[in-house]
């Protein structure tokens, strides 16, 4: 009978309290692993979802929430940006794309977020290796059209052909009469764009309420651009009297508009720009003359996505997660404890087997080293056993996380800290085990065949 044999055959001896141990060793090491899986997919969704893009261009505000409504969808908008003003993005000399972006409306089953857009949007790389977009189908080229998203498609039931109505800004009790319809579904990004519609952005503008009224539309660009009113209405001078004559702004008219809707009254959330040059830097040099136009101008904000989600990482996130794992660090450190006791209190007991098998011709390193086996086979096969747990709970709640919180996580995604953990565990194994293994190792072979 080898030593590991006979380290396993005393731990059966003591299964309560060994199992209770183990046990606790286990849920610490899966809570540890439910913070690294949480924490490396929330870390790779802010990376990847936003490097695609030089800059996100919006109103004066929060820059996180303009981040966080624009590319992940999980803040709503604040204020919107006249047309005319995307014009002069996309028109800049600095600028190789600007793509604009409407949100706000939700679909009228499941809820999932609403992007208007154009079909730019899905021919843009994203990520920070530059994937491409992979869409069954076709892309949203007329007013009408629609891509969705792999969980949207998945959880509606929704494919190629499937027709849907939007719920207005949010309103559950104003949806709108005109459909969509999907004309392709996106293969699985794991990024929002999972949970995400898109849909044409003339079509999103063409629904009623998605325009400004023109005498809001005349204040807010002379207000946005430095002019006056006056100046603002020589512009537009021709849509002016043609809205004036339909009158789409009138109280009670709740259909789309014939026609798509007249430059003064277009209005976008924000704006995704991709920046002229040949390499990374000379971008980055285009970002950076961007954005101080802009603070000079003091008209609109543009914040590189992957530099705020950073700040926000590190000063939030980073925080908690490290008081997360020193809390986990700790719980399996008691565990050691328990583990130390339990094997401590138990000498008193075996001191006549331990007579015994030294009588037997045991050396007293033989003797050390089963019960320092012992704390190893407890802390080791709690930690196998708590990763074991941490994964499978993940196999078994990432749909429910899915469907709650919009978070698609991969469950067999392993963290490079989680390689860390079992050597670890072989150190407090050998820490905790250490005294009670002394303990034996001293034993008196007379007073222990005594007792």
């Amino acid at each position: 009978m080898n030593l590991l044999s006979i380290a396993l055959k005393s731990i059966r001896q003591r299964l309560v309290a060994s199992s209770l141990t183990t046990l606790s060793v286990a849920l610490g090491v899966a809570l540890m692993i439910a913070v690294l899986i949480i924490n490396g997919y929330i870390s790779t969704m802010f990376r990847e979802t936003g490097t695609g893009y030089d800059l996100v261009v919006g109103p004066q505000g929060s820059r996180f929430q303009l981040v966080l409504s624009t590319i992940y969808r999980i803040e709503q908008p604040i204020e919107n940006l006249p047309w005319r003003f995307y014009e002069q993005m996309r028109d800049h000399p600095l600028v190789e794309r600007a793509i604009p972006i409407a949100i706000g409306d939700q679909t009228e089953e499941g809820q999932f977020p609403i992007v208007g857009t154009t079909p730019f949007y899905l021919t843009t790389s994203y990520g920070a290796r530059g994937k491409k977009f992979e869409v069954a189908g076709e892309n949203m080229n007329e007013a009408w059209d629609a891509v969705i998203g792999s969980e949207v498609a998945r959880k509606n039931g929704w494919t190629i052909g499937s027709q849907f109505r939007l719920i207005h800004g949010g309103q559950d009790d104003h949806i709108h009469d005109e459909r969509f319809t999907v004309r392709g579904v996106l293969a699985r990004t794991n990024t929002p764009n999972d949970r995400s519609v898109f849909v044409n952005l003339e079509g999103f503008l063409m629904l009623a309420g998605h325009e400004k009224p023109i005498e809001e539309a005349i204040a807010r660009e002379a207000a946005f651009f430095g002019e006056s009113e006056e100046q603002i209405r020589v512009r537009y001078a021709d849509q002016i009297r043609n809205a004036a004559a339909q009158d789409h702004s009138a109280p009670g008219h709740d259909h789309a508009h014939d026609q798509p809707l007249p430059t003064l009254q277009r209005q976008v959330t924000s704006i995704l720009v991709i920046c002229k040059g040949a390499d990374t830097v000379r971008r980055a040099a285009a970002a950076m003359s961007i954005m101080s136009g802009l603070k000079e101008r003091n008209q609109a904000i543009a914040v590189n996505p992957v530099q705020v989600m950073r700040d926000l990482m590190d000063n939030l996130l980073a925080n908690v997660r490290l008081a997360v794992l020193i809390l986990t660090g700790l719980i399996i450190l008691v565990s050691g404890v328990g583990i130390f006791v339990s094997i401590y209190n138990s000498m008193a007991d075996r001191r006549r087997e331990i007579g015994i098998m030294r009588a037997l011709g045991a050396q007293r390193r033989t003797v050390f080293a089963i019960i320092l086996l012992e704390s190893l086979v407890l802390c080791i096969g709690g930690g196998l056993l708590g990763l074991v747990l941490g994964h499978g709970m993940f196999i078994a709640g990432a749909p429910i996380i899915a469907d709650r919180t919009g978070l698609v996580i991969d469950p067999w995604h392993v963290e490079p800290l989680e390689f860390v953990i079992i050597p670890a565990l072989v150190v407090l194994g050998t820490f905790v085990g250490f005294l009670p293994a002394m303990t034996a190792y001293r034993t008196d072979v007379a007073s222990a065949l005594q007792q």
